[in-house]
């Protein structure tokens, strides 16, 4: 893994050819056994393909060419709100699969509940975001196991993002992007660029 992970960079430039499907799911895979805060996975991620919704994105809320250049994009969306018919759904989903009577589980679905209701829609976002990214980070790990270029990507406008994926419909906010592919190392000159990271003496402290 260590290995991969000095292999890997963001990519800023990628050649457009397609990551076979089984690399995909296997990196779908991943994100699914993303931990999460109490296991309730608050967020979605799309999968675009579409070469027309992508061009929408691009021209819309990023301008980033990997949009365009990328095989896969992976748009990590936070729950805006926590509603209890997905508390129910989680505790059923617990319940069948552990085979553990639902009544056992009502002093987990309360808490659950009221750590919900005491949250502010803004706490909520914030709270879904960080959930986001934990996945987001599985899913850049399970992409360099792949040999498979991943780029994480901020710097678009969330607002128009979600307006054109209709997530404020679905209670939803858009949080984060991962453009999956190949590099294109005529074009990107960090393909060959040595990695650049703080020593491990200054980063870690050992107490």
């Amino acid at each position: 893994m260590i290995e991969q992970l000095k292999w890997r960079y963001s990519a800023k430039r990628m050649n457009g050819k397609s990551v076979p499907g089984d690399k995909i799911r296997f990196i779908l895979d991943a994100i699914a056994l993303a931990p999460s805060s109490m296991g309730l996975q608050p967020f979605q991620i799309m999968v675009i393909e579409d070469p027309k919704v992508r061009q929408e994105i691009y021209e819309k809320a990023s301008r980033q060419p990997q949009i365009l250049e990328c095989s896969h994009l992976l748009v990590f969306c936070g729950w805006t709100s926590v509603q209890p018919q997905q508390i129910d759904e989680y505790i059923t989903t617990i319940s069948n699969t552990r085979n553990i009577p639902p009544i056992k589980l009502e002093d987990f679905k309360n808490s659950l509940l009221k750590f919900a209701t005491s949250m502010t829609t803004d706490e909520i976002k914030e709270w879904t975001a960080r959930q986001s990214y934990l996945a987001l980070g599985t899913a850049i790990d399970a992409a360099a196991l792949s040999h498979v270029d991943a780029t994480p990507m901020e710097g678009f406008s969330a607002s128009a993002l979600d307006k054109l994926l209709g997530l404020p419909d679905r209670h939803m906010h858009s949080c984060v992007l991962l453009a999956l592919g190949y590099r294109d190392v005529q074009k990107d000159e960090f393909a060959a660029a040595p990695k650049v990271r703080r020593q491990f003496e200054e980063l870690f402290e050992m107490i």
